[in-house]
This record gives structure tokens, C-alpha cells and sequence, in this order.
């Protein structure tokens, strides 16, 4: 299966479970991997014919700052579905949400959760 891929997206949002990160915000960093049918545009060369990539980053922004989530593993499953939704020509979607700057007094690069959603139950 072939596959769309978005690495490093930035995005900040007000998730978290401290009141601090709903109110004050933080960056979070998403990896996407939308697994797809691109023998078509391959072809054609026609971006009518593929899912956009530019038009997955809008909407995973718009998905992702719509709600203050507790869990990034609520933020990630909202975000897998929406763009399943979205694109029929998906079938399986994952999103690995990472939160470096979590609150955790600790030295580490982030932390993280990966979420996969497919069409035969969304995860």
C-alpha cells in the first residue's frame, strides 16, 4: 500500500491535563501516515486523481485546535477519524502526537502516542 506521509507538523493547541496547558498552550508535533491506493496519480500526474497533502495539514490544524482535549491519545484518535472521514480513498490512517515540552520534570525529547484508525472500526 502506498502512502502519504507529513513529518514534524507543528501545531499549538491546549491539551493536557494541568489547568496551565489549557489556559497558557504548548506545541505539539504530529507525524501522519495515510496509507492509500497512488497508482492513479502516479500516472495522470493530476492532483484531482490523489488526497492533497496540503489539504490534510488544513484539516488536521482545524481538527486539532477545535477541542481542548486531557489526553494526547484523545487529541490523536479525534484527529485519525477526521481524516478518515474526510477521505474515502484513506484506508488506514496513523498518527504519532508527540508533546515535548509535557510537564514532567525530567530530561527527555517528548512524549508520545501513536494511533492507528483503519476503515474497519476507525482503531
Amino acid at each position: 500500500m502506498d502512502k502519504i506521509i507529513i513529518k514534524d507538523l507543528r501545531i499549538y493547541a491546549y491539551h493536557g491535563v494541568n489547568p496551565e496547558e489549557k489556559t497558557d498552550g504548548q506545541y505539539f508535533i504530529l507525524d501522519i501516515t495515510c496509507r492509500l491506493d497512488l497508482s492513479v496519480p502516479c500516472v495522470t500526474d493530476n492532483v484531482d486523481d490523489t488526497v492533497s497533502y496540503a489539504k490534510i495539514i488544513k484539516l488536521v490544524k482545524k481538527t486539532f485546535t477545535a477541542e481542548k482535549y486531557n489526553l494526547i491519545e484523545k487529541a490523536a484518535k479525534v484527529t485519525a477519524d477526521a481524516i478518515l472521514d474526510e477521505y474515502s480513498q484513506i484506508s488506514c490512517v496513523t498518527v504519532v502526537l508527540k508533546k515535548p515540552d509535557a510537564p514532567v520534570k525530567a530530561d527527555f525529547g517528548y512524549a508520545a502516542v501513536e494511533i492507528t484508525a483503519d476503515r474497519s472500526g476507525k482503531s
